[in-house]
């Protein structure tokens, strides 16, 4: 994969060219850095433009002419082609830039050999080592409950709980969903797989599973899909056996907090750390700032022998050339083809346009075609190479790799299926920004410095900062990497202190 954020170009629009940026080398559009009027002159590579009309930071200007029908490029890559005549300081959206994706696309095995530097030292967090071998940043009591029907009880026994037994456990969290009844086939699958995979999560060092006793999703076939889990730390059962279920649950997390009494935080690697990657609300910057500074932390924590995981499939269509690329093997490569034909198949089933994104929020924030969202969301990943694909619901591997998940784009769905996959901590950009949280500590990260100053309540980190302040984007990379490290040793996320945790299931089959 060749480098699509310049380095020294963004270096040197932080500290001398602070209205317009040209990404790639190879680009034929600027980016707005900030609001520009109409007249106003930039100045970009010893040149002066003339902008032609107003344009919105995050937006992008024409560098030249163009003709109808040619070829847009950021990121160094084809982003759609224009749909009339453009002049050069125009302003480049969708009233005259469509995608060029049309269902039609073939992919080749063309391995790109990248090479993660592997540092010297490796650093260390003070986590909690489980008896499977894994590790969690966490030690909290999650309730899960197997169907919708026991969502208050399974909120109550946890709300009662932060009240008697708050010092005994990092938190204790109600992990509710709609689902679980009602359900059938590869739809009931769908919501064990992500709450049997969500139970074996590490940060989680007790779990209370909670029943009703006639859903379709029963407890004894959802604890036998958790293979994993350490028995002394999982409590059940279902609430139409016993008298009240919530004294019942208090009892149980109780027995579960003796299990938990001696768990102490101790110094281990950061290659036992997993994240995941996500991105929300993106805007025009967000490839340019978050998602690359994301990515070099992805290279960071590959390089040390960590895991990623990406997702959010819909969001690598325009751009999954890229990613075939860092295959490791040919039989990854037509894992990775899979993935995301299955994705295109599931849009056809449902009769709706595979290439219906972005999304308004998306588009207020500068960016106008799949190719272009999809080019700045896989930035997340880095260069790190890719060894593993899975399907929804599925757990990662540990070790040293890049693992791409199957899922939508959706906020909520994909992030919980992180925390599922095993994800410890998800460090999620946004340029709209949201107050989301999700089942793990969720990191995030603004794209730029008026989203972090105004919503400093939402938001963990600034990555906006590399466009207006005198810092590179490697060494913000660095600053973040270490709030990572105090993160996994127990410093709270924004998410946590405002008890903000969501979580979703994928929902793509019959109700009864």
């Amino acid at each position: 994969m060749q480098e699509t954020i310049s380095k020294e170009l963004l270096e040197k629009t932080a500290r001398q060219q602070r209205s317009v940026l040209q990404v790639h080398k190879q680009d034929n559009v600027l980016i707005a850095l900030k609001d520009l009027a109409k007249g106003e002159q930039v100045n970009y590579s010893e040149t002066t433009l003339t902008v032609q009309e107003n344009i919105k930071a995050g937006h992008k200007i024409a560098m030249r002419d163009f003709e109808k029908g040619e070829t847009v490029v950021k990121y160094g890559y084809g982003i759609g082609s224009t749909t009339q005549a453009v002049n050069e300081g125009a302003h480049i959206h969708s009233h005259n830039l469509a995608t060029d994706l049309d269902g039609s696309e073939t992919y080749h095995y063309a391995p790109s050999q990248m090479t993660v530097e592997t540092p010297s030292r490796m650093p260390t967090f003070k986590g909690y080592k489980r008896q499977s071998g894994h590790v969690g940043v966490r030690n909290e009591v999650w309730i899960i409950n197997t169907v919708g029907c026991v969502n208050q009880a399974a909120t109550r026994i946890a709300q009662l709980a932060k009240r008697q037994f708050a010092s005994r456990a990092d938190d204790f969290i109600a992990n509710t969903h709609p689902f679980g009844c009602s359900q059938l086939g590869d739809d009931l699958n769908n919501t064990r797989n992500i709450l049997a995979s969500l139970m074996q999560n590490p940060n989680a060092g007790g779990v209370l599973v909670i029943g009703l006793g006639c859903e379709n999703n029963q407890l004894d076939a959802l604890i036998r899909s958790s293979p994993t889990i350490d028995p002394s730390r999982l409590r059940f059962f279902n609430s139409q056996e016993v008298e009240d279920e919530v004294e019942v649950g208090l009892a149980l997390v109780e027995e579960l907090l003796d299990e938990m009494a001696t768990d102490q935080r101790e110094d281990l690697p950061v290659s036992s750390l997993t994240l995941g990657m996500k991105c929300g609300g993106s805007d025009g910057f967000s490839g340019l700032t978050a998602n690359a500074i994301v990515g070099r932390v992805s290279d960071k924590l590959t390089g040390f022998g960590g895991r990623v995981i990406l997702t959010e499939t819909p969001e690598m269509f325009g751009a999954e050339q890229v990613l075939l690329n860092r295959a490791n093997s040919e039989a990854t490569f037509n894992n990775i083809v899979k993935l995301v034909n299955d994705f295109k198949q599931y849009f056809i089933a449902q009769n709706q346009p595979i290439y219906e994104n972005p999304s308004p929020g998306n588009k207020a924030g500068g960016l106008t075609t799949l190719e272009e969202k999809s080019l700045g969301a896989i930035q997340k990943g880095g260069k790190a190479i890719i060894n593993e694909v899975i399907d929804y619901g599925q757990r990662a591997s540990t070790g040293q790799g890049m693992t791409l998940l199957q899922s939508p784009g959706n906020d909520a769905v994909s992030s919980t299926a992180l925390a599922a996959a095993g994800a410890n901590i998800v460090l999620f950009t946004t340029g709209r920004g949201t107050p989301l949280g999700f089942p793990v500590p969720t990191v995030k990260i603004a794209s730029n410095s008026d989203l972090a100053v105004r919503k400093k309540h939402w938001i963990d980190f600034n990555a906006g900062k590399i466009l207006d302040e005198d810092i590179d984007i490697d060494q913000c990379a660095d600053e973040l990497f270490e709030c990572i490290l105090a993160i996994a040793s127990g410093q709270k996320t924004r998410n946590e202190e405002n008890e903000n945790r969501e979580m979703a299931i994928w929902k793509n089959g019959v109700t009864l």
